[in-house]
């Protein structure tokens, strides 16, 4: 009985074990039955091919893709814009089965699975692209089960939906290729500086071995690594028969692109240059869209931006730092920065805002307002010239100080006369001069023309701003020369032409800012006066250093050479150039513009015009050509030409008449070593200066004499003047 009684309870026991199991997988096949519904109606929610985060494209002057901005760095393109090398690529190591299975490769997962059997864990999944591609768009890479049948619903659904070229695309558009690509476009950009459609086998191979392991298969990171995987993928091509042996062979034997120079997450990692400008850039499109939308929006970018001229900036730059850090140990710190801009558009050309951007991203070209010095005063001379002076006008008691502010005021300087003509005072960069124009027009007309001429910045109403003492840009001072180059029209600066959207549809433009800001006439007067700084002023650094295209421009140098300036221009193109510390301090001794920022200048021009042909402005139909005598700065007559020169005179030893000597010009033939009469441009309708009448019929003759007197000069071989007198009575 006992024995009974013992056997019904273990049959009760397992009856009852059976029951709760049957239950149990009743309940976990409801359960199954359930999630599996769950998932089919949320695969169809999810297999929508999507936007993602797309880089923001910045094209330069050219319409050649320059510089990026990203969270991911992505640039979607269609099918048809991928090399068909790629696709065979990737299809290959890949999926090779692509375009045979419906999203599930059964082959690959009974292959998948046996391997994890014997590896006693999950070491391959078997996914096909269709599968990678709805979890890369949708789910978690951690592998389990249930991500793996959720990944294996969607594929279903996707194949459903789209085409394989579609999935395709869309898979080649969202895959990580490492060092911060995302999508094949930004890959081999980044890779190989080439669109998706020029991909040749080697490098297609190389992208597709790197959709495995990205972080750790980069040619960057790990070159054997990159090389063993790209070489297995040409491998796989050759056993499918997607490539000949020969290119096989080829293939292997070609080397890796080198690294990347910067794998940050803003700017494209592949430019090594225009950090400044990149960064400008960036700064403009934020205000207008928001950092969201560059960053992740997509936008097409047209830019003026010209990578030649940019190279060429910051080598002149970068090398003239480098020279006289070499010989001045107290400019090892020194900074420097470049405008390039077009005067006709206002296009921004090239930007170096410093010596290094990665060192420092301040812009000195667009951010730092230091003082101009001296080349803040054709500011001054074309608001003298738009008030009624010309070249040839005279300025005389320049050693009178001035009365201002109740305080008498004689600056001082390098070049100082007791009179100087307008050309000459500019060409010599007199301060005198320029106080006395400053003094004369009045200090609030100079403001108001530099606010005209583009100069945006506060300017102090002082006396002392005929020397430069007003802060300003470099970006600044640039577009008001550019005034002079464009005939008196103002073009503001730009960097961007346009904006547009992934799709190609137009969000923003910017017309040229052109405005009429000085007269033609005064603009040409203006040029031709600079160019004379050029030729036998200041900056004549510039023809030694090798730069002979017609150019006009113009030096400043600040108190303690602290400031080192030159803004120049053809008619085609202007460059303006600052040296300086951060903290102003000395530069150098006698640290001039002519010799710190001058030959910089030059360097730029003579590369950015290479092969350019010498090219210069008509002169106006207002304007016409009076012939003055040097002596006196009068309108010259005949007898000005004959004029001798007072140290000729003196060099004789014969006691002279008064007349004589008067004949003999002022100080500034002298000085000068020049002509007796010279030409310069007056606007038609400017009242010239009065006739001459230190010399000929109008100057005093000797005793008895009525007639004029005629002095020549004739050179002997052995170097000395035989002078003849003729008239006089």
């Amino acid at each position: 009985m006992r024995a009974i009684a013992m056997r019904r309870r273990i049959l009760i026991g397992v009856v009852a074990v059976m029951s709760v199991a049957v239950w149990y997988s009743a309940y976990r096949i409801v359960r199954f039955t359930a999630a599996v519904a769950a998932e089919l109606d949320r695969s169809r929610q999810l297999a929508e091919i999507a936007p993602r985060a797309q880089a923001t494209l910045v094209m330069d002057r050219h319409g050649r893709p320059a510089f990026s901005f990203y969270s991911e760095q992505r640039t979607d393109i269609t099918i048809d814009r991928i090399s068909a090398r790629m696709i065979q690529a990737i299809v290959a190591v890949e999926d090779r089965r692509f375009y045979s299975h419906h999203g599930i490769d059964p082959v690959r997962v009974v292959s998948a699975a046996w391997r994890n059997v014997r590896a006693r864990r999950i070491r391959e999944g078997g996914s096909t692209i269709t599968q990678q591609l709805a979890r890369a768009a949708q789910l978690s890479p951690v592998r389990t089960f249930e991500r793996k049948m959720r990944e294996a619903m969607i594929a279903l659904r996707l194949e459903e939906r789209y085409s394989k070229s579609e999935i395709l695309q869309e898979y080649l558009n969202t895959v990580y290729f490492g060092e911060g690509y995302y999508g094949v476009e930004a890959a081999a950009r980044g890779y190989f500086a080439k669109p998706a459609a020029e991909l040749d086998t080697a490098e297609a191979a190389l992208l597709a071995a790197l959709v495995r392991s990205p972080s750790t298969d980069a040619p960057g990171v790990s070159p054997d690594r990159a090389r063993r995987r790209r070489n297995l993928v040409l491998r796989l091509m050759l056993q499918q028969g997607r490539i000949t042996p020969a290119d096989f062979a080829a293939a292997c034997q070609t080397p890796l692109p080198r690294r990347s120079s910067d794998g940050g997450s803003v700017r494209a990692s592949n430019v090594a240059t225009g950090g400044y400008f990149q960064e400008e850039i960036r700064r403009q499109l934020v205000a207008m869209f928001g950092q969201e939308r560059v960053l992740r929006g997509g936008l097409r970018v047209h830019s003026t931006y010209d990578p030649a001229l940019q190279r060429a900036a910051e080598l002149a730059i970068t090398s003239r730092i480098a020279e006289i850090a070499k010989s001045r140990p107290r400019a090892r710190n020194l900074q420097g920065s470049l405008v390039a801009l077009d005067p006709q558009t206002g296009d921004v050309l090239a930007l170096v805002g410093g010596r290094s951007f990665a060192e420092s991203p301040f812009n000195r070209a667009t951010q730092a307002r230091r003082q101009a010095g001296s080349a803040f005063k054709p500011i001054i001379y074309a608001a003298a010239l738009e008030r009624g002076y010309a070249p040839g006008s005279l300025l005389r008691d320049l050693d009178t100080p001035i009365e201002g502010y109740g305080e008498r005021w004689l600056p001082g300087g390098e070049h100082e006369a007791r009179e100087y003509t307008v050309r000459r005072a500019l060409q010599v960069s007199s301060n005198r001069a320029a106080a006395q124009l400053l003094q004369n027009v009045g200090v609030s007309t100079a403001v108001y023309y530099a606010h005209r001429l583009g100069i945006a910045s506060d300017l102090p109403q002082v006396p002392s701003l005929a020397l430069g003492t007003g802060e300003v840009t470099l970006l600044e001072l640039s577009a008001a020369y550019g005034v002079f180059a464009n005939r008196g029209l103002l073009a503001a600066p730009r960097f961007i032409t346009r904006v547009e959207d992934a799709a190609g549809t137009e969000l923003w433009s910017a017309p040229v800012d052109s405005r009429r800001a000085i007269g033609e006439t005064t603009a040409f007067l203006m040029s031709s006066m600079l160019s004379d700084v050029v030729s036998s002023g200041t900056a004549t650094a510039a023809r030694a250093a090798g730069f002979k295209l017609p150019a006009g421009g113009k030096t400043g140098t600040t108190d303690d050479y602290s400031d080192a300036w030159f803004v120049g221009y053809t008619p085609h193109l202007v460059a303006g150039v600052w040296f300086g510390l951060d903290i102003p301090a000395p530069i150098m001794q006698r640290g001039f513009a002519g010799v710190v920022a001058v030959p910089a200048w030059a360097r730029f021009m003579k590369a950015a015009t290479s092969g350019a042909k010498p090219d210069w402005y008509q002169v106006p139909a207002d304007v016409e050509k009076v012939a003055i005598c040097r002596a006196s700065g009068a309108r010259a007559g005949d007898a000005c030409r004959y004029a001798v020169q007072d140290d000729i005179l003196s060099d004789l030893k014969v006691e002279w008449p008064p007349v004589v000597r008067t004949l003999a010009g002022s100080a500034r033939a002298a000085e000068d070593k020049a002509e007796p009469v010279y030409e310069d441009y007056f606007p038609i309708g400017y009242i010239p200066p009065e006739i001459c009448t230190m010399h000929g019929a109008g100057a005093a003759t000797p005793a008895g004499g009525t007639s004029d007197i005629v002095v020549t000069r004739s050179p002997r071989p052995d170097g000395t003047i035989a002078i003849t007198m003729r008239g006089g009575g």
